[in-house]
């Protein structure tokens, strides 16, 4: 038999003595004349050493070590033996490589990753505190991957809080960012690992400290709906100055903003314990706008508890009320808790439209129903561009809604008329294909012969194009 012989993937009878801890196998194999242990035909393969150490078989490292030159080979991903015997957890492997001289700095190719970060990854506690003390060099503590993530990040975000808190007894760096500006605080919030958040701020981690788009810890739990360690952040906040910091991301969005957005209502009634926080402050599109978009009802009610009525008439930078917010998402609950605290219903934004308009032409029809029903909204205001609402749900094919604005049409002047470019709801109903609202326009006395601004009538702004028309 010769020992030198490899099979598809292109591994010898080394290779699997080593991965399955065969020592004597191994020690007559590597003794014999027509095996070399040399992997430098076989890139794509993992040594035998690497094998050994990922399958953790110390004593076949042992023996591989005896004739091995290169320690720090790494494979296809770039990685040494001692990185997988770290990233496995096998504390024997990691002892014998490191006494033979394998580098604790070697980084892998995709992630620049070292064992550290690997041995962290997966909690191996013990294998941090060997390659810590026996490599004998602080920088690997903190040192950073591709993305800028720490050993303590990568803990952190794990939930492995035995390795946490050998890296904070170490003096790792607590409030080092990544490359999206996310500290290992932030990274505990957004993973959801209380245990490793309490020991980061028994540590001092900075809850004021921002990511890339300015977010802090208070934010995040914000976001994340952890009411009680909201609760804590904001008391530590407190204590460190007279009043509570603004608390504004980049966007210009307060913690009452994102948590609203999500619709937390335990972090929503903690914010407002904060006499700060009961206020508009930040982004125009307030945390009511954010609260009525996604349809979180409790949570608007509890913001114009807290803050009054008058919240309900606020607008954003383009003058679009919580109203028009609701009434584009089409959300009946919030609408109607925002008539009760006496929403202004004819409100027009920055382009002319009401939150009727939104909801004609959204095709809204419950929306458009409750607005004209219980609120008495206008079907006369026109937008910049001279649509009503009955002009934008026939030029967006909202049939339902044009049929309830045609039932509830008191004024029946608006059936012929005009917006900007001259046209009528019948040239856009015509060219929309609604047959049945043509008929219901016809029967109201809409005109067939009214030309727009193209010089078509009803009849011919149905041609796919005006050459053909």
């Amino acid at each position: 038999a010769t020992a030198s012989l490899k099979d598809k993937q292109g591994y010898s009878p080394v290779h699997y003595a080593a991965a399955f801890g065969h020592r004597h196998c191994l020690e007559l194999l590597l003794n014999r004349e027509d095996c070399h242990h040399d992997d430098s035909e076989s890139p794509k393969c993992r040594s035998p050493l690497h094998l050994a150490a990922y399958h953790g078989d110390a004593q076949a490292l042992e023996v591989l070590l005896q004739g091995q030159r290169e320690v720090d080979q790494g494979d296809e991903a770039g990685r040494t033996p001692l990185a997988l015997a770290a990233l496995r957890g096998h504390t024997d492997c990691v002892h014998t490589l490191l006494s033979q001289g394998a580098s604790p700095h070697s980084t892998d190719k995709q992630y620049g990753r070292t064992p550290v970060h690997l041995a962290v990854m997966n909690g191996h506690t013990t294998c941090v505190r060997l390659l810590l003390e026996e490599s004998d060099s602080s920088d690997l503590i903190d040192a950073a991957d591709f993305q800028g993530q720490t050993p303590l990040m990568l803990a952190v975000a794990g939930g492995h809080l035995d390795t946490v808190s050998l890296l904070l007894e170490r003096d790792a760096h607590v409030n080092m960012a990544n490359s999206h500006g996310l500290t290992a605080l932030h990274l505990g919030l957004l993973c959801g690992q209380e245990e490793c958040v309490q020991c980061l701020l028994e540590h001092e981690a900075s809850i004021l400290l921002g990511d890339s788009r300015g977010r802090t810890a208070i934010h995040l739990a914000a976001s994340r709906g952890h009411a009680s360690w909201l609760s804590e952040l904001l008391s530590i906040a407190c204590s460190e100055s007279p009043s509570l910091p603004p608390l504004r991301d980049h966007g210009g969005y307060t913690p009452l903003h994102w948590a609203c957005y999500y619709g937390h209502e335990g972090c929503v009634e903690v914010l407002l314990e904060q006499k700060g926080c009961r206020c508009i402050d930040g982004n125009p599109f307030t945390p009511l706008h954010c609260a009525v978009l996604n349809d979180h009802e409790p949570c608007a009610s509890l913001l114009l508890e807290a803050m009054g009525s008058d919240i309900a008439g606020c607008g954003d930078a383009k003058g679009r009320t919580p109203l028009h917010a609701a009434a584009f998402a089409g959300h009946v609950d919030c609408i109607n808790l925002l008539l009760s605290h006496d929403a202004p219903v004819d409100s027009v934004d920055q382009s002319g439209r009401s939150a009727l308009m939104m909801a004609a032409e959204k095709g809204r029809a419950e929306t458009v129903e409750v607005l004209l029903t219980s609120a008495g909204a206008s079907l006369s205001l026109t937008d910049q561009d001279g649509n009503t609402a009955l002009h934008l749900a026939c030029s967006n094919g909202k049939e339902e809604c044009v049929l309830l604005i045609l039932e509830k049409l008191s004024d029946t002047s608006l059936i012929n008329a005009t917006n900007a470019a001259l046209q009528t709801p019948l040239h856009l109903a015509a060219r929309s294909g609604l047959k049945k609202v043509v008929q219901e326009l016809l029967s109201r006395g809409a005109s067939v012969q009214t030309v727009d601004e193209n010089g078509l009538t009803p009849a011919l702004a149905c041609a796919p194009s005006r050459e053909v028309a």
